[in-house]
Order: structure tokens, then C-alpha cells, then sequence
């Protein structure tokens, strides 16, 4: 399932809607901490099984 510009951009509206300017930008930071720990856990955890593995 493909989503177009048309859903992305009625995603978008429902979401300003629902939340409003100043909570939206408050959740698009949180995502995108947790994204940023999210990537620094699993990095660690891969360079942890290379270091095994030798």
C-alpha cells in the first residue's frame, strides 16, 4: 500500500487540526528524539556483536 501526496497531505491537515500548531511541533520533536535513540541503541547493540564475534 503506496501512499500518495493527496493521503500524506490529509494526514498532515487531520494532524494540524487534532493536535494545532504549537502541540504538533512539540510531538514532531519527541518522534524525532525517539527515532535518534532508537538508531543509537541498535547501532550499539551491532557494534556489541561485532565485537563478540572476533
Amino acid at each position: 500500500m503506496r501512499l500518495g501526496i493527496t493521503e500524506i497531505l490529509l494526514i498532515l491537515v487531520i494532524a494540524l487540526v487534532v493536535f494545532g500548531g504549537g502541540k504538533l511541533a512539540g510531538v514532531g520533536k519527541a518522534l524525532g528524539q525517539s527515532i535518534r535513540e532508537f538508531k543509537k541503541e541498535v547501532g550499539s547493540d551491532q557494534k556489541a556483536e561485532d565485537g563478540k564475534e572476533e
